[in-house]
């Protein structure tokens, strides 16, 4: 990797993620959603927020994802970041994020430190989401909701910021050509709105 990020020892990486979070979002990171929306979802977007979980293992930095539950009635068994709408009662989108990721998988959030945001990115499903980067400390246990998670997992943040395995496919859904962003990892299929949140990561970071 030729970020150097990772030639930092681990509090430097945290400051250096900050740092560069703390930045206007670059050109290359912005409108990335493809404006497209399924049928029954037009209209004026709701916000919504997801935690970008940053893993500090002693063999390097990971990003901690779900897998959704087959049954749920969006993106059902897709990879995603914990998270959710943001509720009347949520202060913040900061806020939201931290209470969807312990009510989804139990991560306690005295073990999160929050970085940062990402540029927003609307959803298919209709959602405005806004990524709050969180950096996570283990050892931390996890409790998934066996309603909604059907599994949770991490993957290096070298691999994801890695441009090889950043890939461009497509679907065709009846004469629209969909085109999104994907990152296969093993036998994980990482794709759509969360592949994109993390091109935006990608591009915020790398950004001069």
């Amino acid at each position: 990797m030729d970020l150097s990020l990772f030639k930092l020892p681990p509090q430097a990486q945290r400051e250096w993620l900050a740092a560069r979070l703390s930045r206007p979002p670059p050109a290359a990171a912005l409108h990335l959603s493809d404006g497209y929306r399924l049928p029954g979802r037009e209209g004026a977007p709701r916000s919504a927020a997801v935690l970008v979980p940053v893993v500090n293992r002693a063999d390097g930095l990971a990003v901690l994802f779900t897998e959704r539950s087959a049954d749920l009635l969006d993106h059902a068994g897709q990879i995603s970041f914990p998270g959710g709408a943001v509720e009347p009662y949520d202060p913040d989108v900061d806020a939201a994020a931290l209470r969807e990721t312990e009510e989804e998988i139990g991560l306690p959030r005295d073990r999160v430190t929050l970085l940062g945001h990402l540029s927003d990115y609307e959803t298919v499903t209709g959602y405005r989401v806004t990524p709050v980067v969180g950096w996570v400390e283990p050892p931390f246990a996890i409790n998934p909701d066996p309603v909604e998670v059907a599994d949770v997992f991490e993957v290096p943040l070298s691999f994801l910021l890695d441009p090889t395995n950043q890939q461009r496919h497509f679907r065709m859904l009846g004469e629209i050509r969909r085109d999104y962003f994907a990152i296969p990892f093993r036998e994980r299929y990482i794709w759509g709105a969360t592949a994109a949140m993390l091109m935006i990561l990608d591009r915020t970071l790398r950004a001069e």
